[in-house]
């Protein structure tokens, strides 16, 4: 059964379609099916999601009003296990898939590396990696992409993400910022992510930040935070927000799964324990999204690192610019294959 478990702290208003139950510790809203009829409510007023019969009504507005989406255990806890358990391998260097990138938090010296779980924070771009890419696959997952990209369906960009305790440095965090920063294709109504909790995710953990109804906003300027201390490479963050938005903080246990829109402002706070947090995730397009052309635009300074960090990394001998980094990790996983 759908529940949308949005617990959150100093919620200056309750998210549009929501009934607010206090509890001595937090909030949790609820959506309540009275606030959401369906008198008078005409398809065209559907801008973020697709007609389909998997979404109700409620799900649907809810999406459509604040941007995201919260699946109660989609994924189970077997396929869970199968990922973590894959992700070790790759820290073990058991396995090396092409094309996958490694990251390690900016506090740790090149000196102080061995391969381990306790020193990757991230591993992206595992297209190649049979076990993880499964992920983007999973039957439960698409059905749920299909509502808001429709019945053709690109796996664009994949990532597990362990969230590292943090080092006192504040390294774990993640700046709010619009994944539509990273990505040279449109229209953005058309892309959805995907974001699954590997365990128990709150607050102590770093659990997603969003900032409902965000999502019906442009793209803002992206660059680097300024920070006190060190910041992750492309962990560039929104320079203009206000800061008076509505901040809902996702508490989500094991297989919870969160789809949001590309343009919903989010981030996620630093690790305050000492375990490391796991989630995995992937980016869904419509296979029918076009390529754009950055140049000229906010999205050029992510571009030219994007592109100076493949050629470091891939040894890249002719010039490369953002549309042909994604043509890479692009996969078809639904339907068939048109633009991207």
């Amino acid at each position: 059964m759908y529940q949308n478990p949005c617990k959150f702290k100093s919620v200056r208003r309750p998210l549009k379609g929501t009934q607010v139950i206090t509890e001595p510790h937090f909030q949790i809203a609820h959506p309540i099916s009275e606030s959401v009829s369906s008198a008078g409510f005409h398809p065209q007023q559907f801008q973020y999601t697709q007609d389909n019969s998997v979404l109700t009504l409620q799900q649907r507005k809810f999406y459509e009003e604040n941007g995201f989406l919260v699946i109660k255990k989609l994924v189970s806890d077997a396929d869970i296990e199968r990922f973590r358990n894959e992700f070790e391998r790759i820290c073990r260097k058991e396995v090396k898939p092409m094309g996958l990138m490694v990251m390690r938090d900016v506090t740790i010296a090149k000196s102080e590396y061995v391969p381990s779980e306790k020193m990757i924070t991230k591993v992206q771009d595992f297209q190649e990696d049979e076990e993880l890419f499964r992920y983007c696959t999973l039957p439960e997952i698409l059905k749920y992409v299909e509502c808001f990209t429709g019945p053709n369906i690109m796996a664009m960009h994949t990532m597990l993400i362990n969230k590292p305790p943090d080092s006192g440095k504040k390294t774990s965090r993640h700046p709010l910022h619009q994944d539509l920063h990273y990505f040279p294709f449109r229209p953005s109504n058309n892309i959805v992510c995907a974001w699954t909790a590997m365990e128990h995710i709150d607050r102590n953990n770093g659990c997603l930040v969003v900032l409902p109804g965000t999502h019906k906003g442009s793209l803002k300027p992206h660059d680097y935070p300024q920070w006190q201390g060190a910041v992750n490479i492309m962990f560039h963050g929104i320079q203009d927000y206000d800061e008076n938005n509505t901040r809902v903080h996702l508490v989500m246990e094991k297989g919870d799964t969160v789809f949001f829109h590309p343009l919903l402002i989010h981030g996620s706070g630093r690790n305050k324990t000492q375990g490391f947090r796991k989630a995995i995730s992937c980016h869904f397009a419509s296979a029918n999204c076009h390529y754009i052309d950055v140049k000229g635009t906010s999205q050029e300074n992510i571009e030219k690192e994007v592109v100076r960090f493949a050629n470091e990394l891939f040894k890249v001998k002719q010039d490369i610019n953002l549309k042909d980094v994604w043509r890479f990790r692009a996969r078809l996983v639904k339907g068939e294959r048109f633009n991207l």
